[in-house]
């Protein structure tokens, strides 16, 4: 079955010193660079999918701005698939599902941020058009969130979200044990 990986927004702006810090953004970018070096020496299909903010009042991946670039432990090589989204989902209005359906890629292999956000959308949209996913779960980052006055932790946010995907949605699992799943390492 041939497979991509997809990461998902790992820029500047969810580091320390960004404009929207995230929780383990960098171990989670850390595991994400291992999955992403794997993949490059096996000669893999692979894609980097960059958010570039457009919506009015947007705070962060604001356009010409050091947020917005791809953070250096995942930085694309020359001529690497790079494609720029204005949503939470990384299908939704660019080229990603053509890309792949020119590559015959039956599965993905997803890292990236914000797990709550564009990867669970990412995640949800890949399975509905028909793409097996996987979904490295310490590749992926998150912050905390608040509803009804309580807040919910990071962590918790996290895996809620990767509880919900994992099943139907995809398989939820360490990026290790996706190296040992695709037999790559």
């Amino acid at each position: 079955m041939k497979t991509a990986l997809i990461l998902i927004d790992i820029q500047n702006d969810y580091f320390p010193g960004g404009k929207m810090e995230l929780e383990g953004s960098m171990e989670a970018s850390q595991r994400a660079a291992q999955l992403l070096s794997i993949f490059r020496a096996a000669r893999l299909p692979l894609v980097h999918i960059q958010h570039i903010a457009t919506r009015p009042g947007s705070t962060f991946f604001l356009p010409d701005t050091d947020g917005v670039k791809t953070h250096a432990n995942v930085a694309p090589l020359e001529g690497e698939t790079v494609f720029q989204k204005h949503y939470p989902n990384s299908f939704r209005e660019t080229p990603l599902l053509e890309h792949l359906q020119r590559e015959r890629i039956e599965r993905v292999v997803i890292v990236g941020m914000m797990t709550h956000m564009c990867v669970d959308a990412t995640v949800r949209a890949a399975y509905d058009l028909g793409f097996q996913c996987l979904v490295a779960e310490d590749a992926c980052a998150t912050r905390a969130l608040t509803y009804g006055g309580k807040t919910v932790r990071a962590e918790d946010v996290h895996c809620a979200f990767l509880a919900a995907l994992n099943g139907t949605y995809g398989k939820a699992m360490t990026a290790n044990a996706i190296v040992s799943e695709l037999k790559l390492g």
